[in-house]
């Protein structure tokens, strides 16, 4: 899709907020957030100043433009780039589940698709599904009868889901699943349909989903044989 993106950024769960706010502030209202925790072990947090490893992760979808412009701000409002601060990073989108979830997650009407991105030709893709709380059955449900062989779970909650009533004409809440599936990039499109189809905007689940390019892979002998 050339110039959308998937921006994640890892913090420490009490910048939560900050974070949100600056967000918002550059016109970024949608965006999923799953608790996590670090891995560094206690000395190296004593070493770096770190007081804790509980971790948040927040996945927002923008244009390149949104991304430079972001990026100034995490580093001189956030002092993302401090030692501890944290790190956000971006990867292209390949693909949107439909117009609707498009104007959605990047809360506008008016995108103008640009050249693809140079990881079209990758093998492999991975599907992100976003959908209601409690649905993630009826997700795979569609995805495996598509071919997928299985996904991933974590649980989010969603800011900005009011936007959800202008340009998808539905409300949601802000409970959140979201599902992960890796799957052969010449079936990636009858995976997404399926799932727009049998648990889309226009079901109870509430699904949107998009797709990244995977530019390699390892433990997938099974789908390859």
């Amino acid at each position: 899709m050339g110039n959308i993106l998937l921006m994640t950024t890892i913090i420490d769960r009490k910048l939560i907020k900050k974070y949100i706010d600056v967000f918002q502030k550059n016109d970024i209202h949608v965006t999923f957030t799953s608790l996590g925790f670090g891995t560094v072990t206690n000395e190296i947090m004593d070493y770096l100043g770190l007081e804790s490893n509980e971790k948040a992760v927040l996945f927002s979808v923008l244009q390149n433009f949104q991304w430079e412009k972001l990026k100034k701000q995490m580093e001189k409002v956030l002092q993302i780039d401090a030692p501890g601060g944290g790190i956000s990073f971006v990867v292209p989108l390949s693909s949107i589940g439909g117009k609707k979830a498009l104007e959605f997650l990047l809360e506008t009407e008016n995108y103008e698709k640009q050249e693809e991105s140079t990881l079209k030709n990758t093998l492999h893709e991975l599907v992100v599904v976003i959908t209601e709380q409690g649905y993630t059955g009826k997700v795979m449900d569609a995805a495996r009868g598509a071919g997928a062989y299985g996904g991933t779970v974590i649980h989010a909650k969603g800011t900005g889901m009011e936007i959800a009533e202008k340009f998808m004409g539905i409300s949601i809440s802000s409970e959140k699943e979201i599902v992960f599936i890796v799957t052969k990039t010449e079936e990636k499109n009858t995976i997404m349909k399926a799932i727009m189809e049998q648990a889309g905007p226009h079901t109870k689940a509430r699904a949107i989903t998009f797709s990244l390019p995977v530019s390699d892979t390892a433990g997938l002998r099974l789908i390859e044989d």
